[in-house]
């Protein structure tokens, strides 16, 4: 079992947590994810990593209340335990694997928004940790549902706060803010991490690619089991077919078909869509279970 040692509420229905799972915390890193499952009955949910505690074996999720699991889940409190705690899971971030003396020649933006800011603060506090300054700019619809400003204030070189009504920061969203960053204040990036709607990932991907800097997204929001079974989050990047949970979930930005990944997303949540796409992709459907061409 895996107790719940902290939860609070950040704002617009979404919470954080952190559970003791002293073996997960061991070994998980920046952009991985894990599965979280309530009970016997309950569903396998995948949540990525916000933050981890190595010597107090914590891990911390963030989740939004999106539908009945998510919502049982917000009804757990301190003391309760969840009966599985699955990982790390996925591959981490790529760019905690290059080289410190590499890393430190990039200038590297960190594009978030929504719950898409927890995975997020974990590979900006690494990056800082390593003595790598990176920008990071917030997105939100308005400043009552922004979260982790505070701590991501706390680690980011720069941090940037944008919010489609101008209620706080720049007004616009997290597009418009890159446009003025490169066009108006002269900033130059080598590379940029968008994590958050796979709308907003998407038109990040294509100004980025029309700027000529490349970009990392990571696919998360498509994920349903985890384990590359349920086909989920097959998705096609460039020539290839990929599944989010089990080759990524971070991908190269402008070689992801958004478009089809979200069709996909929006058909997998029916049971008619379910069985149009078994009956399109055969067994290539599914993907890392051993037996299937996936």
């Amino acid at each position: 079992m895996y107790q719940i040692l902290k939860k609070e509420y950040l704002a617009n229905n979404i919470w954080l947590m952190d559970v003791e799972a002293p073996r997960v915390a061991k070994s998980c890193q920046p952009g991985q994810f894990v599965i979280v499952k309530m009970d016997e009955t309950g569903e396998r949910i995948p949540l990525t990593v916000c933050d981890y505690d190595r010597e107090k074996g914590t891990v911390t999720i963030v989740f939004q209340k999106v539908g009945a699991s998510t919502e049982e889940m917000a009804e757990y409190e301190v003391g309760e335990s969840f009966m599985d705690f699955v990982g790390p899971l996925g591959c981490a971030s790529e760019l905690i694997k290059m080289p410190i003396e590499e890393l430190k020649k990039e200038s590297i933006l960190f594009v978030c928004g929504g719950v898409g800011t927890a995975p997020v603060y974990p590979q900006v506090k690494w990056m800082h940790e390593h003595g790598i300054d990176v920008d990071v700019i917030i997105g939100a619809r308005t400043k009552d549902i922004m979260i982790l400003e505070d701590a991501m204030r706390k680690v980011a070189g720069n941090l940037y706060i944008a919010t489609d009504d101008g209620s706080y920061g720049f007004q616009g969203n997290g597009c418009d803010l890159i446009q003025d960053l490169v066009k108006n204040q002269g900033k130059k990036y080598t590379r940029v991490v968008a994590i958050g709607p796979m709308i907003m990932m998407k038109f990040v991907s294509l100004l980025t690619k029309e700027l000529g800097i490349p970009t990392i997204v990571s696919m998360n929001p498509i994920m349903v089991d985890g384990t590359g079974m349920c086909g989920a989050c097959r998705l096609q990047v460039g020539d290839e077919i990929k599944f989010a949970c089990v080759d990524g979930p971070e991908f190269d930005g402008h070689l992801v078909d958004f478009d089809q990944a979200m069709k996909r997303q929006r058909m997998y949540q029916t049971e008619e869509g379910k069985a149009m796409l078994r009956r399109t992709e055969g067994a290539s459907h599914h993907g890392g279970c051993g037996n299937c061409n996936g």
